[in-house]
């Protein structure tokens, strides 16, 4: 009698549900119930929804902008705020062309002869209402470097700060954002 040996149960279908499903598989889960952080890679807060530069200036021509709001008195957070951008511009070197640092003027902001932007001549001033204003921030606040993009939509917001040493790190994370966009960025 002769022992009929039986076919030996091959794992190669169990190796390929392994390697090819089960990914899949934990893929689904970890999306579906937040089994990971969702980072982002942005310094700045992103603005959600974005807020609209066009009643401002809707003749300026297409280019990235860092933009701030003159107050009514220049503390120590508006000089840092006037250092940074200049710095951020003067830092950008052969990208500079596509940047434009902006400061909004008006009729009750302080005078830009009566701070640091007489040392910073490529700063630019646009003057407008605070009504104008009001309707870009849609009355909120505009204490903040922001970011403008190339079709006048203001995306990103940095905050204000009093020390110089923490006004300067803040400047690093703008324009490391900035050089970000402008790498993204084949327009302006």
């Amino acid at each position: 009698m002769t022992e009929v040996n039986p076919k030996p149960k091959s794992k190669t279908p169990m190796l390929m549900v392994v390697v090819f499903v089960l990914p899949v598989v934990l893929a689904y889960f970890a999306l579906q119930f937040d089994w990971f952080n969702k980072a982002s890679t942005n310094r700045g807060e992103l603005l959600s929804p974005t807020l609209d530069l066009t009643p401002v200036s809707s003749d300026l021509e297409a280019k990235w902008r860092l933009l701030y709001v003159m107050p009514q008195n220049c503390s120590a957070s508006c000089e840092n705020a006037l250092y940074s951008i200049n710095q951020i511009w003067v830092a950008l070197g052969k990208e500079s062309d596509r940047v434009e640092p902006l400061v909004l003027l008006t009729e009750d902001s302080e005078r830009p002869e009566n701070t640091e932007m007489n040392n910073h001549p490529h700063i630019q001033v646009l003057t407008t209402s605070r009504q104008n204003v009001n309707k870009v921030f849609k009355d909120g606040a505009t204490d903040g470097i922001f970011i403008v993009d190339t079709l006048g939509n203001i995306i990103l917001k940095y905050s204000l700060k009093q020390q110089q040493e923490e006004a300067i790190q803040q400047s690093r994370d703008i324009l490391a954002d900035l050089r970000k966009v402008l790498k993204l960025s084949r327009i302006g």
